[in-house]
C-alpha cells in the first residue's frame, strides 16, 4: 500500500507538470498573437577600432615594459608629426562597409540584407566600398534572385562591391557573388554549382495500394505539372523538365552578364570547385580570406560592420524562460522518481 501511495503521488506530480506545460504554452501563444512583432534596428560597429584594440592587447602581452613604453612613445611622435604635417585639403579615409550574409535554403535573410544595404546607400559615396561576406549553399530561386538584386543596388550607385567567400558560395550563393566587382575566395572554399535541382516524392502507388483516391482539379493544362499524390504523366514530366531548363538558362545568362570572360558552358554544369580550381576557371578573382582583406584595408580605410538586429518579442522571451523552467521541473521529477524506486 505504501508503494502504491508513493507511486500515485509521483503520478500526480507528472500530471500536474503536463497541465502546467499546456497552460504555459497557451499563455505564450496568446501573447504571441496579441503582440506585434518588434521592429529591428541597425547596429554599427567600428572594425577599425576592433583591430586597433587587438593590436594594443597583443603588444601589452608580447612586449616588456621598456619596449612597450618605447613603442607607445614612437606612435605618439608619429601621430603628432602626422597631425602637424597634415594639409588642410588632405582627404580623410574612405569607408569600407562590411556585411555578413549567411543564407538558408529559403533565403529569408534577404529581409535583413535589404535593410543593411538601404542604410549604406543613405550615407555611402562613390569613393567608399562595400564588402559582403557570403556563406550559402543556395536555395530557392526567387529568394536568391532577390538577394542578388539587393547587391546590384550597390553597383547601381557606382559604389565598389567586393564579395568574399570563406567557406561556400554555391548555386544561389554564387548567384549573389557573381554580382561583385571582385570575388575573393579562401583556397578551399566551395564555389560554383551553377545548376538547378528540383525533386519531390510521389505517393500515388501507396495510395492506390490502400484504396485511397486522390483528386486534383486545375484550370489550365500545366497549372500543376508534377504532384506528390496524383499519378504523374509523361507530358507533365516533360513540362517540368522544360521549366527547370529555362531557369538554368536564366541562371547562366545572369552569371555571363556579370562575368563575361567566363566559359559559361564549361562552368555551368552544376559542378562545384574549391577556391584554387575556381580561380583557374575564372569563377573568382583573388585567393584571399576576408580576414586578410580587412586587415590590409584597415591601413587605408575606415571599417564599419553593419548588421540589422531584430529584438525578441515578449512572447519569445517568455517562451525561452518557460522552457528553462519546464526543463528544471522535469529534471526534479525524474530525480524524485529515481529516488522512489531505489
Amino acid at each position: 500500500m505504501e508503494f502504491l501511495f508513493e507511486y500515485g503521488l509521483f503520478l500526480a506530480k507528472a500530471v500536474t507538470l503536463v497541465v502546467s506545460i499546456a497552460i504555459v504554452i497557451g499563455l505564450i501563444a496568446g501573447l504571441a498573437t496579441k503582440q506585434k512583432q518588434s521592429n529591428g534596428h541597425l547596429e554599427f560597429e567600428s572594425l577599425s577600432e576592433h583591430y586597433d584594440d587587438i593590436k594594443r592587447d597583443a603588444q601589452q602581452v608580447l612586449l616588456d615594459k621598456d619596449a612597450l613604453k618605447k613603442r607607445e612613445k614612437e606612435e605618439k611622435q608619429a601621430q603628432k608629426k602626422k597631425s602637424k604635417n597634415k594639409k588642410e585639403d588632405e582627404p580623410e579615409k574612405n569607408n569600407l562597409f562590411v556585411l555578413n550574409f549567411s543564407g538558408s535554403m529559403n533565403a529569408q535573410e534577404v529581409d535583413t540584407l535589404r535593410e543593411e544595404i538601404t542604410a549604406i546607400l543613405c550615407v555611402a559615396t562613390e569613393k567608399d566600398e562595400v564588402l559582403v561576406n557570403v556563406e550559402s549553399g543556395g536555395g530557392v530561386v526567387h529568394g536568391y534572385g532577390l538577394a542578388a538584386s539587393q547587391l546590384q543596388r550597390i553597383k547601381d550607385k557606382n559604389i565598389k562591391l567586393t564579395v568574399s567567400v570563406d567557406k561556400v558560395a554555391a548555386s544561389g550563393g554564387y548567384m549573389m557573388a557573381c554580382v561583385a566587382d571582385t570575388i575573393l575566395s579562401a583556397p578551399f572554399a566551395i564555389i560554383g554549382s551553377i545548376g538547378v535541382i528540383a525533386q519531390l516524392p510521389n505517393f500515388n502507388k501507396v495510395l492506390k495500394k490502400n484504396d485511397i483516391e486522390f483528386e486534383q482539379h486545375t484550370a489550365g493544362d500545366f497549372k500543376r505539372t508534377l504532384t506528390m499524390f496524383g499519378e504523374n504523366t509523361d507530358a507533365g514530366r516533360e513540362k517540368f523538365q522544360a521549366e527547370i531548363e529555362d531557369v538554368h538558362l536564366m541562371f547562366k545568362d545572369f552569371v555571363q552578364q556579370h562575368r563575361p570572360e567566363l566559359d559559361i558552358d564549361k562552368v555551368a554544369t552544376g559542378e562545384y570547385w574549391y577556391g584554387q580550381r575556381a580561380k583557374d576557371l575564372g569563377l573568382v578573382d583573388v585567393l584571399q580570406t576576408s580576414d586578410d582583406f580587412l586587415m590590409t584595408a584597415n591601413e587605408s580605410k575606415r571599417l564599419y560592420k553593419i548588421s540589422y538586429a531584430t529584438k525578441k518579442s515578449l512572447a519569445q522571451k517568455l517562451g525561452f524562460g518557460a522552457y528553462q523552467a519546464i526543463e528544471q521541473t522535469f529534471m526534479r521529477l525524474v530525480d524524485a522518481g529515481n529516488k522512489l524506486y531505489k
